[in-house]
């Protein structure tokens, strides 16, 4: 079973069809015992990263998360789910993050002709092998909504990057954690592929 934790942070049915297309069991879930039964877990997300972090911890789903991923189910970001396993975000300043992998979020450069947030299909370069990404081409495109980016700290957990404005990460893997800055759910047969391989991860 798939867990999706819901924190009120959106996004979730989506992500839960993209998983019933690919026959996966996955369910919406806040329950303790539903995330830590499960066999895959995913932190979805759109908004801002302090609202997120507030919710994650009235919801007492910060010691959950942790504990999880001390467990080393396979464990999945995206977008705002993405931002919240690092330390901290210019968006918030003052907010600590999950701080599961070193790093910082910052805002996506003023720069002219480059609408912000960041909306549309870029495509992908890989930065190092990355199990999301087996058996799919490099220059494949994914589609991304944000204003914010990741800069991870230790550029070997990158797995795959893009350019807007900025030299973007967005992908990573960090031993059981994967986690994407892109919608795989809303990039169609790519996204799928890349939801398959999460799925196929033991």
């Amino acid at each position: 079973m798939v867990a999706i934790i819901d924190y009120d942070a959106g996004n979730l049915k989506s992500v839960e069809k993209a998983f019933a297309y690919l026959g996966e069991d996955a369910k919406i879930t806040r329950d303790r015992d539903d995330i830590l039964s499960a066999d895959r877990i995913v932190l979805p997300g759109v908004g801002a990263f302090g609202d997120a972090m507030d919710k994650l911890r009235q919801y007492q789903l910060i010691p959950v998360i942790h504990e999880a991923v001390e467990r080393e189910i396979p464990f999945l970001g995206i977008c705002l789910g993405l931002q919240l396993l690092f330390e901290s975000s210019e968006e918030s300043p003052g907010v600590e993050g999950l701080g599961l992998c070193k790093g910082k979020i910052v805002r996506i450069p003023g720069t002219q002709g480059l609408k912000i947030p960041h909306m549309g299909w870029n495509s992908l370069q890989y930065d190092h092998p990355g199990r999301l990404f087996a058996g799919i081409p490099e220059g494949s495109y994914v589609y991304f909504v944000h204003s914010y980016y990741l800069q991870a700290q230790d550029e070997e957990i990158v797995k795959a990057s893009t350019q807007y404005a900025a030299h973007i990460h967005a992908s990573v893997e960090q031993g059981n954690v994967f986690a994407c800055q892109f919608h795989p759910e809303k990039s169609g047969d790519v996204g799928l592929a890349i939801l398959r391989n999460f799925i196929g991860i033991s």
